[in-house]
């Protein structure tokens, strides 16, 4: 875990248009990725479609990644599933693998546990399998609060961060506030990368990062650098691109994305719905403002 920082680009699985695993393109989405310059892959979660895979796709996807990416950079096996036991299981069931960590969703269905429920689903989690879990903090009607978060990493010594996604600066400014320095806070604020690596995020784990890794790999190193004026500028050309993919059918607009930059990365499953041409337009016109389309 302490090797997780920087930019860490959340893999889009690539289905063929029969909406079956194309696992020939996960090798050359991996060395793209890396040839950018990211600092790590999570495979699994909301970009990657992690919501439709049954157990043994989710199992085949994170082991043909992890074979692409051969320990150059750390993997992290993101999990969105209801049942503890589910999520126990799928984490179990990559651990072989020697995932940097897991990324968890609260619960996503209707019925939200209560806050001894929900750190109970943690540490059962965490002790069944006995990988390193951060928290993906964002269901909106089961959003964990700064306090419920901070008991979580505090009683369940396995999670050891968040991954805190949703626009609101306010939360996030508090939870970095609060958190103690070992917790890992990394930033899902993709319009506001910015301002949340200047609050102290250890890093961000963001759909942006995977449209366009590049200027993004940019902006964290101008920050890094104190390099205000670059960072600002980066900032400025990569809100439009989160303007344009940060809709309902996001993974569809992250792999056309990637395709205007040479990247074959296929379709997303149904019942998502592809790109139409209004959508197309707009990612066009926002990868050519970061000099990453014709």
């Amino acid at each position: 875990m302490s090797e997780l920082k920087g930019v860490i680009a959340p893999f889009t699985t690539p289905f063929s248009q029969d909406g079956a695993i194309d696992t020939g393109l996960i090798a050359g989405q991996v060395d793209w990725l890396l040839d950018n310059g990211v600092h790590g892959l999570a495979a699994g979660g909301s970009t990657g479609e992690g919501h439709v895979l049954d157990r043994g796709e989710y199992q085949n996807l994170i082991e043909t990644t992890a074979e692409a990416v051969n320990n150059r950079v750390p993997l992290i096996a993101g999990i969105i599933a209801n049942s503890t036991a589910e999520v126990a299981a799928r984490g179990l069931s990559v651990k072989h693998l020697g995932v940097a960590a897991l990324q968890i969703t609260p619960p996503h269905y209707l019925f939200r546990p209560d806050d001894d429920a929900m750190v109970a689903h943690f540490r059962e989690i965490h002790d069944t399998c006995g990988v390193p879990i951060l928290i993906y903090n964002v269901v909106p009607w089961c959003y964990l609060s700064p306090d419920q978060l901070l008991r979580i990493m505090d009683e369940v010594p396995g999670v050891l961060g968040v991954k805190q996604s949703a626009g609101d600066m306010k939360l996030f400014a508090d939870l970095m506030r609060r958190a103690d320095p070992k917790n890992l806070i990394f930033s899902a604020v993709d319009a506001l990368l910015y301002p949340t690596y200047q609050l102290g995020a250890r890093g961000s784990i963001a759909a942006i990062l995977t449209a366009a890794p590049g200027p993004s790999v940019k902006l964290w190193n101008a920050v890094i650098d104190q390099d205000w004026d670059t960072a600002r500028d980066l900032h400025e050309r990569l809100m439009p691109l989160w303007d344009a993919i940060g809709v309902d059918n996001m993974p569809s607009l992250v792999k056309y994305a990637q395709k205007l930059q040479g990247l074959e990365s296929g379709y997303a499953r149904r019942p998502t719905s592809p790109a139409t041409d209004e959508q197309k337009q707009t990612v066009r016109a926002a990868l050519q403002n970061l000099g990453l389309a014709s």
